[in-house]
């Protein structure tokens, strides 16, 4: 029976001219390798449960600051053929470690129809290569009888004196078949718990002489005037959305870099069941030329005016206007503005 912890390769032939190349492992092959774990290293397969806790787990050590280290070989269909995972921790300084680091070899496993191959050789070979580069000189595993020939080879030898134990609490095991940490929930679940919020660009536009320009809406009776912008699109970075909303509601590139202005939050609402945010960009000073070059998409808007900022606070919602301001005042002073009372008024 396989244990958690016991690398089960089988001895291999040295030679291969056709095997496909290893492969240091990144962490997006978190999951593939904890699922190769699952598979053929574990007594039973776990859960998709453990598989995703344990790929979150896994993911971020694989990174270069990370502990973990694994290499891969991929079959021809780019699946994971082999892999071999080494986990690095810290040991009190000795003669033969001075450097205080060990490293446990956590899992070496192939797929049925790849074995004798080599795969496994190949896999172990870098990973240790690598960890020693790493200045590791200790290094641990245990194993089954029919793996121990390949790993005497790479130089580990028995331990009579190793012993063992795995230790449950009492809490613990009344949870055995679901979690060791009652507090963890999958990560699909945690989203659904976070609060939602829908996220706007906008871009502060002025002519000239700091005269602010704005829109006229032909589909929003109640706040009719308003900045170029909208909602961004699923994936969208901010800056994009700028750049597709300008040129969509005017026909004008808004040209870089980004400048922010201003941040803007509004609690939910009734009508709108979500916080927003609105993320408001300088989009600089347009020539007369420029402002009457224009081209407004009938479905959305029907002017374009341009008026001193404090004609505007007639023209439209008081927390509209407060948001024209300190977006004003904002790029007057070069000190970005943050207004979260969006949705009170």
């Amino acid at each position: 029976m396989n244990t958690d912890m016991a690398p089960t390769a089988t001895p291999e032939p040295r030679d291969d001219p056709g095997r496909p190349p290893v492969r240091a492992a990144t962490p997006a092959d978190a999951e593939a390798i904890i699922r190769m774990r699952s598979q053929y290293v574990l007594s039973a397969p776990m859960t998709e449960e453990w598989i995703r806790r344990c790929t979150d787990e896994l993911a971020p050590r694989l990174a270069p600051e990370g502990d973990a280290r694994a290499f891969v070989v991929e079959a021809s269909d780019g699946a994971m053929a082999a892999c071999a995972l080494g986990l690095i921790h810290p040991v009190l300084p000795a003669r033969s470690y001075p450097r205080g680091l060990a490293a446990r070899v956590q899992l070496v496993a192939t797929r049925p129809e790849a074995r004798r191959r080599g795969h496994a050789r190949a896999v172990v070979s870098a990973l240790l290569d690598h960890l020693a580069d790493e200045n590791v000189t200790l290094f641990e595993l245990h194993t089954s009888a029919e793996a121990a020939p390949l790993y005497r080879e790479f130089g580990f030898s028995g331990d009579p004196a190793l012993m063992r134990m795995t230790r449950h609490s009492t809490s613990t095991d009344a949870l055995a078949d679901a979690r060791t940490d009652s507090s963890w929930v999958p990560p699909e679940q945690h989203a659904q718990s976070l609060p939602k919020a829908v996220a706007f660009v906008c871009l502060y536009v002025t002519d000239e002489d700091d005269r602010p320009l704005q829109l006229h809406s032909v589909y929003s009776p109640g706040h009719p005037w308003h900045m170029i912008g909208g909602a961004m699109d699923l994936g969208e970075r901010p800056w994009d959305a700028v750049v597709r909303e300008c040129r969509e509601e005017t026909g004008m590139t808004a040209a870089g870099p980004p400048r922010l202005l201003a941040t803007v939050y509004g609690q939910p609402r009734e009508q709108r069941p979500y916080s927003t945010l609105q993320l408001i960009f300088d989009g600089g000073r347009l020539t007369d030329a420029q402002i009457r070059g224009i081209t407004l998409n009938p479905r959305e808007h029907d002017e374009v005016r341009v008026l001193p900022l404090v004609e505007w606070e007639a023209l439209m919602p008081a927390r509209g206007f407060v948001r024209l301001r300190a977006v004003e005042e904002a790029r007057r002073t070069g000190v970005a503005a943050y207004v979260d009372t969006w949705g009170n008024a």
